[in-house]
């Protein structure tokens, strides 16, 4: 049976991108020099806060977004053997867009 991860206030549950383990070059990154990955994909967000004048504040977030966080942040855990980061909605720094690439008339 598996386990919803079901985060409260304005915490963010996330499923950590793995970083390259390959350089471009060929060369195999050992484990204790990886820094960890600071974007992860929104499995599931809290239904905010309440602010100081009594209005919940929500968050602009769903399911399956891409985002960038602080370094040095959230809790990682450990969920039915799946690894999950979770964090506060104050930590993200931006969602990340793939819309396809610009097609602009080119500058003389």
């Amino acid at each position: 049976m598996a386990t919803k991860v079901v985060p409260v206030t304005d915490h963010i549950v996330l499923k950590p991108v793995k970083s390259e383990e390959v350089t471009a070059s060929g060369l195999v990154i050992p484990d204790s020099a990886k820094e960890t990955p600071q974007h992860g994909i929104v499995v599931a967000t809290g239904p905010g806060k309440i602010n100081e004048a009594g209005q919940m504040e929500t968050m602009d977030l769903a399911e399956g977004d891409r985002i960038l966080y602080q370094k040095y942040t959230g809790q990682e855990v450990t969920v039915d053997s799946e690894d999950y980061i979770v964090i506060r909605f104050q930590d993200v720094l931006a969602k990340l867009d793939e819309a396809a690439p610009k097609t602009g008339a080119k500058k003389k």
